[in-house]
């Protein structure tokens, strides 16, 4: 009986943990590069372009990578398959509001299997000077969404963004 009521008691402690952990994601992070804002967008609403600058290709220069379509255009993916840091996935373009938004679907396959809604937005802040924002969002379902309470995501995922960006910034400011 001791058994049963402990068995209860960790189903019940997991239900309220789901019900309260946060469901819904969102990290984004922002640099303002010395560029004008044509220059900017067309540069990182191409996808291989990543390969110069993302952190996660820094974490595995030798992921193996695949394209279909035209980057640039929505329908490109851009598919990999990593080390353990960067894992397996694809990203697709999805939406592009030329010179102002582009949207990607990013689904992941390992280590685990998610999905979330990427997008870089571009807006003038002075004369050759162009405020880039980076993030993604999502939904964690049930019974994931628990780890949120245990792992800082918007603080890892942020310290990514914040290095990729800065090298998006010294990139382009350099050409």
């Amino acid at each position: 009986m001791i058994v049963l009521y402990i068995f209860i008691g960790i189903l019940a402690l997991i239900l309220v943990l789901a019900l309260i952990a946060p469901r819904h994601y969102e990290v984004k992070r922002d640099v303002v590069i010395n560029k004008n804002l044509t220059e900017v967008f067309q540069y990182i609403k191409l996808v291989k372009n990543q390969n110069v600058w993302s952190p996660w290709k820094q974490k595995d220069p030798n992921m193996k990578q695949e394209y279909l379509g035209t980057d640039g255009e929505v329908g490109f993916v851009s598919k990999w398959e990593g080390n353990k840091q960067v894992g397996t996935g694809e990203q697709e373009i999805i939406s592009i509001d030329e010179n102002n938004r582009m949207e990607t679907q990013l689904r992941f396959f390992k280590p685990w299997k998610s999905e979330s809604l990427g997008f870089f937005t571009v807006d003038e802040v002075g004369a050759n000077q162009t405020k880039v924002v980076w993030g993604f969002k999502g939904v964690n379902p049930i019974p994931y969404n628990i780890m949120m309470l245990f792992f800082n995501f918007e603080k890892a995922v942020g310290k990514d963004f914040e290095e990729g960006l800065a090298k998006l910034k010294e990139v382009l400011e350099n050409q």
